[in-house]
This record gives C-alpha cells, sequence and structure tokens, in this order.
C-alpha cells in the first residue's frame, strides 16, 4: 500500500492521539512532530520514535512531508495552517477550523489556490454511532425529522485556555446535526454563562437552532456535569433515533423500535484514514474547510445571540 509522509504541529493532548494514530495506519508514514513545550516534544518523540523540532517551520519545510494535522490551540490555527499551505502540504486541522470568519476564508480560498487539500478535524462526524444514525436517517426509518436534541456535558478540562464551551463543545453538536440534517443552520438563539472561577470563559450554553429545512436543533453544554455524557436524540413523525457518542450505540423507539448493532471503531483512526485517502485518491475530504467555516459562523452567532439576547440569522455564503 502507497503511504504518504506526515507531520504533526502541536503534541498536546489531541496532537499526541493524531501521533499515535499516525503510526499505527497502513497509509501513513510518521516523519516529523512539533510542540513549544520542550518536555512534552521530547516524550512523544522518544515514544514514537521520530524527529522532533520546538520550530514547527522545520517540519513544514521537510520536501519529503506530503500532509500535516494541525492541533495547536486554536489562536494560532491561521498561522501554523497558512505556513503549512504555502510550503505545499495538505492540512488537517483540528476544530475549530480558526479562531475568526475571516480567518478561516482566508485558509480555505489559499487552500484552493495553492491546491491542496484543506479537512477540518471534526472527528464525531467518524463515530460509528453518527454513521449509523446518518444510515437510518437515509432509510426514512423515523419518518420526517422534526427536531434533533443533544447534550454534551462534563468536568472543566484544564488544558482548554484559548476558548469557551461553545466553541470547544457545542461546536461538535453543531456539525453533527448539520450533516445528519443534510441542512445548514439559519438561525440561533442562545444563553451562555459562566460559575467556575478557575474558567475565563462562558463553562455552559444552551442553545436552539432552526435549520434551513425548517428542522429544530436544541443544545445542551457544560463544564459543570462531574461526569461525561455525550448523547443525541432525533426525532421524526415515525419515531426516535437515540444515540451515545461514548458507548457507540443507538436505538429506535417508535415503529421499528429496536436497538442497532454498531460496529465499534475508534473515529480518529478513521478521520485520519479518511483525509489520507482524499488525498492519494485526490477526492474532497469528508469534512471541508467550508463545513468548518458553516460551524464555526453557527457558534460564533449563538455567542453574539447570548450577548445581544436576540435570534441570530446565518445567511449561506
Amino acid at each position: 500500500m502507497k503511504k504518504l509522509n506526515v507531520g504533526v504541529v502541536g503534541v498536546g493532548a489531541m496532537g499526541h492521539n493524531h501521533v499515535r494514530v499516525y503510526t499505527r495506519l497502513k497509509n501513513a508514514n510518521l516523519l516529523a512532530v512539533s510542540d513549544l513545550m520542550k518536555g512534552t516534544l521530547a516524550e512523544v518523540s522518544k515514544k514514537y520514535n521520530t524527529v522532533g523540532f520546538v520550530d514547527y517551520d522545520n517540519v513544514l519545510k521537510m520536501p519529503e512531508i506530503d500532509a500535516v494535522s494541525v492541533c495547536v490551540p486554536t489562536t494560532y490555527h491561521y498561522e501554523v495552517v497558512m505556513s503549512a499551505i504555502e510550503q505545499g502540504k495538505h492540512v488537517l486541522v483540528e476544530k475549530p477550523i480558526a479562531f475568526t470568519l475571516k480567518e478561516a476564508k482566508d485558509m480555505v480560498k489559499a487552500a484552493r489556490k495553492q491546491g491542496v487539500k484543506l479537512a477540518t478535524g471534526h472527528v464525531e462526524r467518524f463515530n460509528p454511532a453518527v454513521l449509523e444514525a446518518k444510515k437510518l436517517l437515509r432509510e426514512k426509518l423515523i419518518g420526517e425529522v422534526v427536531s434533533v436534541s443533544a447534550k454534551r456535558v462534563g468536568p472543566f478540562p484544564p488544558r482548554i485556555k484559548d476558548v469557551g464551551v461553545t466553541i470547544d463543545l457545542a461546536i461538535h453538536e453543531v456539525d453533527v446535526m448539520a450533516y445528519l440534517l443534510d441542512s445548514p443552520v439559519s438561525k440561533v438563539y442562545a444563553h451562555v454563562g459562566s460559575r467556575l472561577e478557575k474558567c475565563e470563559y462562558e463553562d455552559h450554553a444552551e442553545i436552539m437552532m432552526e435549520f434551513y429545512n425548517n428542522a429544530i436543533g436544541m443544545l445542551e453544554v457544560n463544564w459543570l456535569t462531574p461526569y461525561k455524557k455525550r448523547q443525541l436524540e432525533v426525532t421524526g413523525t415515525d419515531g426516535i433515533i437515540s444515540l451515545d457518542y461514548i458507548d457507540q450505540t443507538v436505538e429506535i423507539f417508535g415503529k421499528n423500535a429496536r436497538n442497532v448493532r454498531v460496529p465499534h471503531h475508534e473515529p480518529l483512526m478513521v478521520e485520519l484514514e479518511s483525509f489520507l485517502n482524499a488525498i492519494m485518491l485526490d477526492e474532497k475530504p469528508k469534512i471541508t474547510g467550508e463545513d468548518g467555516i458553516h460551524a464555526l459562523k453557527t457558534v460564533l452567532a449563538a455567542m453574539k445571540s447570548a450577548k445581544e439576547k436576540i435570534p441570530v440569522k446565518i445567511d449561506i455564503d
């Protein structure tokens, strides 16, 4: 099997997982990693027997590297991704695609002009429970979709220091709901707040969304719950599809009630393999830069809604 040479910029918690998965993929050859934290860099590069650089430019300037994962904090996405694109590298950037919409749009334009792939790392799209739910919706097993509700809650993660719970957690559900419904968000109304002294940003959010296909989305996220819960329900005219992201289970209630058998796998492994296959086959990535823009635009609109206490309309570019 042909292999692509890859690098990882940022090997903290998520970047470390990218490194681990790349070393297990048959279509990947990990050549180098980068991180500003010398201790973390030394640990990861030694564990996976790869070259480590403090300066990410040393990774991007390696002519033999075909693609990179960018897993640095959100505020640095634009800088690193644009540098990678300029060096002709294909890029998978962890969610959110960028800190601002302008940055995200500029990244997409630059990738298109340079002729490289730009994928956004919304890993839950590759969760087997989500993929199974999508299949069931295509088969119309619960009739016409009326609404989608989700709860993504858990304890405060100290490693998240540059964004709040809306951009860190709610963005997952925004992307998944748009994917399941085959429709972008048209309007959003949100309430956010902060109760934790150790958190500089909002630590809970309640968001209602209208989609262009008239379905409704309701979402609760927080860093206040002492245990992790990751669940989503799709209500249709003939029943409900209920999924659990963590257990990777799916159930149907109503007319076609049953427990659905779901083959378990690691979503990140499927995501990175899909990214590399898109490069080798010269296909559009499963989750594009444009998908990343939609998700970012929606959560930023939610923040605006919460601040101004009004519904915010979202136009399609």
